[in-house]
């Protein structure tokens, strides 16, 4: 088998593609019920895109690892270094842009805290924060612990996150209201910076549930050794006597750990329940071990059948520029709510204004026969598509943006 895997480029750009996707609804008040997040304990499909997409970071690190090892230990911290903080400040900055907003009829800069409420201000954190920061701890585990000793670090890790979430809480410590990391982010990022989705100050991905969310990459790590040893990995068991199918040890063993992960996430989820936005430790094994089966399941799809296809070659795409095209996914909307359309007047007669893409949605999208979940799907498929168009563009002229 290759030492580079087709199928996890697939498994990266499928994941990118569901992020833009579940990202980019018509309307956030209708969308079909798996396409949602859960409302906090449970785990729905799109609850799975963004832990799939750490294992993938992982499984990346896996081929890149080995190679830092050999160059030493400055090139190593250099490199990623540079590509934590260039991770960190894009997300910082998507929070941020386009850094101007319209206020009585006119732009003005929007203020990292308003002076007018002290309550608001930039999101520090967010998705690619917590991607920059999983990395780096991430990659320093793998670079400097063996991969027998990192499951027990890992372990360690999550049950140390449980203990912390059980006793630092209040009386529901995995409630909202008891979670203990809140009080952590408030005082250490402040409140105006903190997300309030949630009708209060909590941040999903804050500082502390970021803890566990470096297990998800390490565990993807994991993965991609075993996968680049074809499942003749020593550390993990001992060589056993196996069918001479050439891919036998490593699809099974691949199924065979991810139903293990999945048990004892179930049976974890009975004391620390299942759940996203606090990326619980019963969470980490959960996603995990249904990443490690989707893995095997592309693996034997597409290596070990010799499969490609327009689908694998749609997600394909996605996988050659997925930092690249997430961000775009989330500058566009910022650029154009820029540009007023009248809409009408308000009672008073005050001029109401629509977006580009709210007035495509309201008048194109929204009109289609069926349930209103319909047209916000719709919608959100014409946004992946365009994503899809530039990306395709991109690869069609050989230009990846890497970080």
């Amino acid at each position: 088998m290759k030492q580079r895997y087709y199928s996890l480029d697939v498994f990266r750009g499928a994941t990118v593609a569901l992020m833009i996707m579940v990202n980019n609804p018509g309307t956030w008040s209708s969308m079909f019920a798996p396409l949602k997040h859960a409302p906090w304990e449970g785990c729905t499909p799109t609850d799975l895109v963004f832990p799939f997409f750490l294992f993938a970071v992982g499984n990346a690190m896996s081929f890149v690892i080995p190679r830092m090892q050999e160059s030493g230990a400055a090139f190593f911290w250099r490199k990623v270094i540079k590509r934590t903080l260039l991770i960190f400040l894009i997300g910082l900055g998507l929070n941020w842009f386009p850094f101007v907003q319209w206020s009585d009829g006119m732009l003005q800069f929007r203020e990292w805290a308003s002076s007018a409420d002290p309550t608001k201000g930039v999101r520090i954190l967010g998705v690619l924060q917590r991607i920059a920061i999983a990395y780096f701890f991430a990659s320093v585990l793998a670079y400097y612990v063996k991969p027998k000793q990192l499951i027990a670090v890992s372990a360690l890790i999550l049950l140390g996150y449980w203990v912390m979430v059980a006793f630092l809480g209040g009386d529901d410590p995995y409630s909202l209201g008891g979670f203990f990391g809140t009080a952590i982010d408030i005082d250490v990022l402040g409140i105006a910076h903190i997300y309030k989705g949630e009708g209060v100050p909590f941040d999903p991905e804050g500082l502390v549930s970021t803890l566990p969310s470096i297990i998800q990459v390490v565990f993807g790590y994991l993965a991609g050794v075993f996968i680049r040893n074809h499942g003749q990995v020593d550390w993990l068991w001992p060589k056993v006597p196996v069918s001479k199918e050439p891919h036998f040890k490593l699809v099974s063993g691949l199924f065979v750990s991810g139903f293990i992960l999945l048990v004892l996430g179930w049976t974890w989820a009975l004391g620390f329940p299942i759940n996203k936005k606090i990326w619980s430790s019963s969470y980490v094994l959960y996603t995990t071990g249904l990443g490690v089966m989707t893995i095997g399941t592309m693996i034997w799809y597409i290596e070990v059948q010799g499969v490609k296809n327009k689908l694998t070659q749609f997600f394909d795409v996605f996988g050659k520029n997925p930092l690249f095209i997430f961000v775009l996914s989330g500058l566009l909307p910022k650029a154009t709510a820029l540009i007023r359309i009248p809409n009408g007047f308000k009672e008073d007669g005050t001029a109401l204004y629509t977006t580009p893409f709210a007035w495509f949605y309201k008048n194109i999208c929204a009109p289609i026969p069926g349930p209103t979940e319909l047209g916000s799907f719709v919608y959100s498929l014409i946004f992946l598509a365009i994503m899809w168009s530039i990306c395709y563009w991109l690869d069609q002229k050989k230009i990846y943006v890497k970080v």
